[in-house]
């Protein structure tokens, strides 16, 4: 069984954490951090992170082997690596004077980098477990579509239904589509919850998220936050996996946002991942540029599922066509009915409610159901397998 790592890198130059996440891909993900001490014990304690890497220059030496000791006196079985210039000697006897563990020098094969990572991660010490965290649905296009909206609201609704505290985190565009759909009204948006990530817990969700009359818990992106091209990946992890720890279930649309390393972060979390297009051939096109590079960039996509909406059969290209020309497995193709849709979207109320017979309302209940059958599956599997450890112990 292949264990993934979560590898954590600070560095002022910004091309080092992207080529660290290509050459390290086939270990896990690379997460950028600010060079504070904070931060990276902040990420520490949410990603189990074992090895950080630091880049060293020049120009803030002093700073940057201060925080590799700062780091060592507060985790003393971190693994940190040093990151820079190999031909300057003072940068490598310093970061190791530090307490680095070894250091990558600019210019090294990419082979050669993996090797030494790899043996590092054998070496590691067990370390405890973090607390468990909820299941985390993404919804993702590269178009802005209101319909995505529609879609992450039901998916959300159905699970909730089910009996999972379940939060909708709807960053999709056009911005705070999810709120008019289900009738609610928000004071506290995304951006809030970004400026108050420190504070966020159960006693802020509680008081600040607003809440559908089903249960389901919303936050969502306002007209006024900031873009989410602006927030940093450490941000947004550290984000995620507060609200994680708050809920069984996430279901996050991100439909529209361009590509950015806080975009990748969330994909290369997600537990499950519905690629969200219909069949217009541009959309498609673009789609499958996206992908392409995502995966020669070792983006994680293993989870990724096809999911085709406002589906005719009738027209090409078919949804099998279309799986097959992205290369992922088809989730659900979801039929048009443009008038319950647009109920839904004017009315603010559930399709379930509005039509629960309609082709759409069983096709989302399908989804849900599916999601549902994985779990109890998972659920039982491990079950089965805890009997069976605890009966030959």
């Amino acid at each position: 069984m292949n264990m993934e790592y979560t590898f954590l890198a600070a560095s002022r130059s910004p091309d080092d954490s992207a080529w660290l996440q290509e050459t390290l891909a086939p270990l896990g993900q690379v997460l950028k951090s600010a060079d504070t001490l904070d931060e990276l014990l902040a990420l520490i304690e949410v990603t189990n992170a074992s090895v950080v890497f630091i880049g060293i220059d020049r120009d803030h030496m002093v700073a940057q082997c201060a925080l590799i000791e700062g780091l060592l006196e507060a985790r003393p079985l971190l693994v940190v690596v040093g990151l820079g210039d190999g031909y300057d000697n003072q940068l490598v006897i310093s970061a190791m004077r530090a307490g680095a563990r070894d250091f990558i020098s600019y210019g090294m094969r990419s082979s050669e980098v993996l090797g030494l990572v790899r043996r590092l991660t054998q070496r590691l010490p067990q370390l405890p477990v973090h607390r468990e965290q909820g299941e985390f649905t993404l919804l993702y296009g590269v178009q802005p579509d209101v319909d995505a909206a529609l879609v992450a609201s039901q998916l959300a609704l159905g699970i909730q239904a089910g009996g999972v505290s379940t939060l909708l985190v709807d960053l999709g565009l056009p911005a705070g589509e999810s709120l008019v759909m289900l009738g609610v009204e928000a004071s506290f948006s995304f951006g809030d919850a970004l400026r108050n990530l420190r504070r966020l817990d159960s006693g802020l969700i509680e008081s600040a998220f607003c809440q559908h009359p089903g249960g389901l818990r919303v936050l969502a992106l306002s007209e006024g936050d900031t873009p989410l091209s602006a927030s940093s990946s450490a941000e947004l992890f550290l984000l995620l996996g507060a609200l994680r720890q708050n809920f069984e279930h996430i279901v996050l649309n991100l439909c529209g946002q361009p590509d950015t390393d806080a975009l990748r972060t969330c994909i290369n979390n997600a537990n499950r991942l519905y690629w969200y297009l219909d069949q217009g051939v541009s959309t498609c096109r673009r789609n499958l540029e996206r992908l392409q590079s995502w995966r020669g960039k070792g983006v994680k996509l293993e989870s990724a599922k096809l999911l085709v909406d406002r589906y005719i059969s009738t027209v090409a290209p078919d949804a099998a066509t279309l799986a097959r020309t992205l290369e992922l497995p088809l989730a659900a193709s979801l039929p048009g009915s443009p008038a319950l849709r647009l109920r839904a979207r004017n009315q603010g109320q559930a399709l379930s409610q509005l039509a629960p017979h309609d082709a759409l309302t069983r096709s989302l209940q399908r989804l849900v159901g599916r999601r549902k059958a994985t779990a109890s599956w998972r659920e039982g599997a491990l079950g089965w397998l805890s009997s069976l450890l605890g009966g030959r112990a």
